[in-house]
């Protein structure tokens, strides 16, 4: 990610990366980590922070030297009542630009705005387009603002998206996709958790996810690639079918060996050998899955 600092009042660059990074020192959230690396690369200060609390999706707050001090996106900023025209002006061109903009905010407003950009990985791009090459349609849940949502979802391809969510937003849009099928659920933050939790299965990234996004998800991928997910589906499916064929294989031996004693043609060795060469049969046909799973 790309962290951009705009000063907005008379606090200067280091001292506002100081504050920021100080009191978002305990968020899990990647935006946190953005602005904290942004902060560490500029040689700011680590302050004591007292008071810290956060708002899942909205807001941390905490005390520096007696003065309370809010980061939070562009929402947190009105319900404060610091908002105004020029400043929205300023937010909503960063936005458009595809940034995520966190506003710093005292008690004589917004005094700096860090604006962060995701890269987009073309691994990303290529895991949507598999997924849609096996008939999964794609929607993108994010707690961003509309603006850098769009900026996001049309360069990633995913079919719809929906922003300015939080945490019961993206469970109510999971509950709502289940209405008309099985939905599966990819997330790594804590504001993620209930849609995984809800999700018919719920994929962690474990490697940047928080640990309640982990023990919450059915499967935890321990990297960041998001191909793994289409190649996950198709191995499910194919594990699947084989289920089926070696339960199929397995009744129909059974049932042929059952009605052949009651017209005389089944012996003792033709039933052990039917049993033990079923076992062989399913197990072979079994090591199909790690010879999927396992290419090379």
């Amino acid at each position: 990610r790309q962290t951009d600092l705009l000063d907005m009042g008379k606090l200067g660059t280091d001292k506002a990366g100081s504050l920021a990074s100080s009191i978002d020192a305990r968020s899990e959230p990647p935006v946190a980590w953005a602005i904290a690396e942004n902060a560490a690369e500029n040689g700011c200060t680590t302050l004591v922070v007292a008071q810290c609390a956060a708002i899942p999706g909205r807001r941390v707050r905490g005390v520096i030297d007696g003065k309370k001090w809010y980061l939070g996106n562009h929402r947190p900023v009105e319900e404060l009542k610091k908002c105004s025209s020029k400043l929205e002006q300023v937010i909503f061109g960063l936005e458009k630009q595809g940034k995520s903009v966190v506003a710093l905010v005292g008690d004589q407003g917004v005094q700096a705005l860090f604006a962060v950009a995701d890269t987009i990985k073309e691994s990303s791009i290529e895991a949507i387009r598999e997924l849609k090459k096996i008939g999964i349609k794609t929607m993108m849940l994010t707690g961003d603002n509309e603006h850098t949502a769009k900026a996001i979802a049309d360069q990633v391809g995913v079919d719809s998206f929906k922003g300015n969510l939080l945490p019961e937003d993206k469970l109510a849009a999971v509950e709502k996709l289940a209405e008309s099928g099985k939905v599966g659920m990819v997330g790594d933050g804590i504001n993620d958790a209930p849609a995984l939790a809800k999700a018919d299965v719920g994929f962690a990234m474990a490697a940047a996810g928080t640990d309640t996004a982990i023990e919450t998800a059915d499967v935890a991928l321990m990297d960041d690639d998001l191909r793994k997910i289409p190649r996950f589906i198709k191995l499910s499916k194919s594990t699947y079918g084989i289920l089926v064929q070696n339960i199929t294989l397995a009744l129909s031996v059974k049932a042929i060996f059952f009605a052949l004693p009651f017209v005389g043609m089944a012996t003792m060795w033709m039933a052990v050998f039917a049993g033990v060469g079923t076992r062989l049969l399913v197990v072979a046909n079994g090591l199909q899955a790690m010879r999927k799973s396992c290419p090379n």
